[in-house]
């Protein structure tokens, strides 16, 4: 099983441990607290849509059932995980056009676990390339990539939300 795994790790293309390292960055930058505007806050998760829709797409294009249960993953993360991934004591300055958000280390779990799905679906499709046509894997794969990806898309729903939520205020009280 080791020297499987050791394998594995081996014959990983070097630029794959180049982006992990780039996406952890990305990941520890997210844990701090930061004044971020409202166009960085919806950046990162359509980043993270397209890239797992075209993960899906790209392996799976014949495959509906993939791109369907990519959908229901991210409209339930969106809908359902709106909850677990709110910014709790994000604050909107009116007055700078900036949220000023605390830091938290759930981006970086969500990069690092949608990563590892991504890999490890690789490792099984360069395995068994007959993976490509199982349904099951693919609606597996679509479901991980999706719900992945929507939570990120719920944390900013919920932070744009908020800024509404404090203009809607300023504008009443004006």
């Amino acid at each position: 099983m080791i020297t499987m795994l050791l394998q594995i790790v081996q014959h990983t293309p070097t630029w794959v441990w180049g982006l992990l390292a780039a996406l952890i960055v990305l990941g520890l930058w997210q844990a701090r607290d930061r004044e971020i505007s409202l166009a960085r806050i919806t950046v990162l998760p359509l980043v993270m849509l397209a890239l797992s829709f075209s993960g899906v797409v790209s392996v799976f294009a014949h495959a509906t059932i993939a791109i369907l249960a990519w959908a229901i993953g991210v409209a339930a993360a969106v809908g359902l995980g709106r909850h677990w991934v709110q910014a709790r004591g994000a604050t909107w300055s009116s007055t700078t056009g900036l949220l000023r958000v605390p830091g938290s280390w759930l981006p970086l779990v969500l990069i690092v676990a949608l990563f590892l799905v991504k890999y490890v679906a690789g490792v099984a499709l360069a395995k068994n390339h007959a993976l490509i046509g199982s349904p099951l894997f693919g609606a597996a794969c679509g479901l991980a990539y999706g719900t992945f990806s929507g939570l990120f898309a719920a944390r900013a729903l919920g932070l744009r939300r908020l800024v509404a939520a404090r203009a809607a205020t300023s504008s009443l009280a004006a």
